[in-house]
């Protein structure tokens, strides 16, 4: 049973913030912070062309099924790419240091994913912070498609 009373949780998208104490909010250990994004066929296009990351599992529904996948995947760097965002969009000026990645599900075009943070360390260096994040992507409600840590250097720990 969660104690609502005490659980911090941060969405980035819909308006549930519940947060301990009223007072200016502070990152802490356990926040969670969340940002969901529905991946579309131009997306997979963009991707492609900055990345050059032409692979037929992408574009061809063919060649992914007759490799296993229900359809054509997009690029798990791709989705990846929602954890930097959900930091720096409520951290501007991070400093994204490292990021180590399980590829656990594939996503399809279509796809709704659930991206997460959660700060699972934080330890004060000069004047900034240096934070450890879970981080993990999510689709179909709770299905963990994406599984990783990273660490930034936040200027503060402000939730913006």
């Amino acid at each position: 049973m969660i104690n609502m009373s005490i659980l911090r949780h941060v969405n980035i998208l819909g308006s549930m913030r519940c947060f301990s104490s009223s007072g200016p909010q502070i990152l802490r250990t356990g926040d969670i912070l969340r940002q969901s994004r529905i991946f579309s066929d131009e997306d997979i296009i963009d991707y492609s062309k900055v990345s050059h990351d032409s692979n037929p599992l992408h574009f061809d529904a063919e060649v992914a099924r007759n490799s296993g996948f229900e359809e054509r995947l997009v690029h798990g760097m791709l989705v990846a790419a929602l954890f930097p965002r959900i930091i720096a969009s409520r951290f501007p000026g991070a400093i994204y240091v490292s990021q180590s990645l399980q590829f656990k599900w594939p996503v399809y075009v279509g796809d709704e994913v659930m991206g997460e943070v959660q700060a699972v360390n934080i330890r004060e260096s000069k004047k900034k912070y240096m934070v450890k994040f879970s981080t993990k992507c999510f689709k179909s409600g709770e299905l963990l498609v994406i599984d990783g840590e990273a660490i930034a250097i936040l200027p503060s720990l402000a939730l913006g």
